[in-house]
């Protein structure tokens, strides 16, 4: 019988402690620590329970890396095409990814669909929040059938491993790490403790029989994934769905990739049928208006490796209270307050009784700094109530001098102006250079200066 041992647990961090404490050491929570049952030596039968075949064996042998044969991976494409832009091409094999976000988000939907799509693939899906007639009513909402999909309600790790030594599916999802249980850990599904161990336990079993692992994770009310900082150590990529639940537009970005790049996305928007991939997200994030109204702007952002044309709406009014009023939704509330007295010092428009609101369109949130531009003209446009022209990007980044800093990526973005039918983009004059394509028929204004802007458009 192996000898029991506990620790405490930081419920917050994960820290380990042998002793109680009052206050956490690494993260400073108070009263977070939570004794937990270890048992330590019967680690190792979990390895047994999981691949006891020739064919499940590690290679535990070191090997010189002169010696170590470089063997393309091929990665597993699935039927989802912004999934794969997000994965770098597709699944790895032997991978273990992460996919985290808020409830109701879409995670589960989005997994189940991709493996319903899937039809030439055996996969099993472990779900330990659901009923098997849970998800037979959601496969049955998103109307598809595949015979090749195998379900499993259970939260033992031990039950899950013997299922998938029986299946020998060549895909595993797991819904959610938060609800598995290992035997050889003796604390609540959810702790600390447990998410390491199953984490762990998965990870194990992906790299000794190369199946690709797809776990769903849930977050934290601070929006941070929720269990152990190791979690997100252990697995190979990391993937956050973001979006309010009032739109119906969900972005999936990638917080870490090992076999990838981190600056890709992939932009869905949920209908009855489930998650649609959305493949020119910028047509969709312009409305459309009959008439012109002031306070509107075009802009180019980038979203990764992604280019963006979105809309920023502005709303410029005399402050009714002694304090002008500041709100902004999409856009940093600070940033905001450092050009409006940018324009204030340099151009002379007074918006110190004035109430502004700004608004991104579409519930997005925007940290490029190459929108200013456009919320800058979005402002003059308000100011002004004058409306401008709605076939004309801007692009650019204001500093506190008043003068348009240069962006990254201007073809990129030129060539998104130019497929969606714009007739004129404001480039920085810093990125005249840059523009390595000269055959656009959108025509390019070069601006140095918000006087500049401000003389050609009003």
């Amino acid at each position: 019988m192996a000898k029991t041992k506990t620790a405490f647990f930081c419920q917050q961090c994960g820290y380990e402690s042998p002793k109680w404490t009052g206050k956490c050491p690494s993260c400073g929570t108070w009263n977070s620590l939570v004794e937990e049952v270890i048992q330590r030596d019967d680690k190792t039968k979990a390895e047994e329970i999981v691949w006891d075949e020739e064919d499940y064996k590690e290679n535990k042998k070191a090997h010189k890396i002169e010696d170590v044969v470089h063997v393309q991976e091929v990665r597993l494409l699935t039927p989802d095409e912004e999934l794969n832009r997000v994965l770098g091409g597709g699944i790895v094999p032997g991978s273990v990814v992460l996919v985290a976000g808020e409830p109701g988000i879409g995670k589960s939907t989005l997994l189940l669909q991709c493996a319903l799509n899937w039809k030439n693939l055996t996969i099993l899906y472990v779900s330990g929040e659901e009923s098997a007639q849970q998800i037979k009513l959601r496969a049955d909402r998103l109307g598809i059938k595949n015979s090749n999909l195998y379900l499993l309600t259970a939260t033992d790790t031990n039950t899950l491993f013997q299922e998938a030594k029986k299946v020998r599916p060549q895909l595993l999802i797991v819904d959610s790490i938060q609800t598995l249980e290992s035997p050889y850990v003796e604390s609540g599904a959810g702790s600390v403790s447990q998410v390491r161990e199953c984490a762990a336990e998965l990870q194990r079993f992906a790299k000794a029989t190369n199946i690709p692992v797809c776990i769903i994770g849930h977050i934290t009310k601070e929006g941070s994934i929720a269990g152990p900082k190791v979690l997100e150590h252990i697995v190979d990529a990391v993937l956050q769905f973001e979006g309010d639940r009032h739109y119906a537009y969900r972005i999936l970005r990638t917080l870490k990739n090992r076999f990838g790049s981190t600056s890709e996305l992939g932009i869905y928007e949920m209908v009855t049928e489930g998650m649609r991939a959305v493949t020119n997200p910028s047509e969709i994030l312009l409305s459309q208006h009959e008439e012109s109204l002031s306070g509107i702007a075009i802009a180019s952002t980038m979203e990764g490796l992604r280019p963006l044309m979105i809309e920023v709406q502005a709303l410029v009014t005399q402050a009714v209270y002694g304090t002008p009023q500041r709100t902004v939704s999409g856009f940093d509330l600070r940033r905001l307050q450092l050009l409006l007295a940018v324009l204030e010092k340099r151009g002379g428009f007074h918006f110190g009784a004035k109430d502004v609101f700004v608004n991104i369109a579409g519930g997005l949130k925007i940290e490029d700094p190459s929108i200013e531009l456009g919320v800058v003209c979005a402002l003059l446009s308000s100011y002004e109530d004058k409306a401008l022209p709605s076939n004309i990007c801007l692009v650019g980044e204001i500093g506190l001098s008043g003068e348009i800093r240069a962006v990254n990526r201007i073809d990129q973005r030129i060539a998104e102006a130019d497929k969606l039918g714009m007739d004129v983009i404001f480039i920085p004059k810093a990125n005249s250079k840059g523009i390595t394509k000269k055959n656009y028929k959108i025509e390019i204004k070069t601006v140095n200066k918000v006087e500049d802007v401000y003389k050609l458009l009003f």
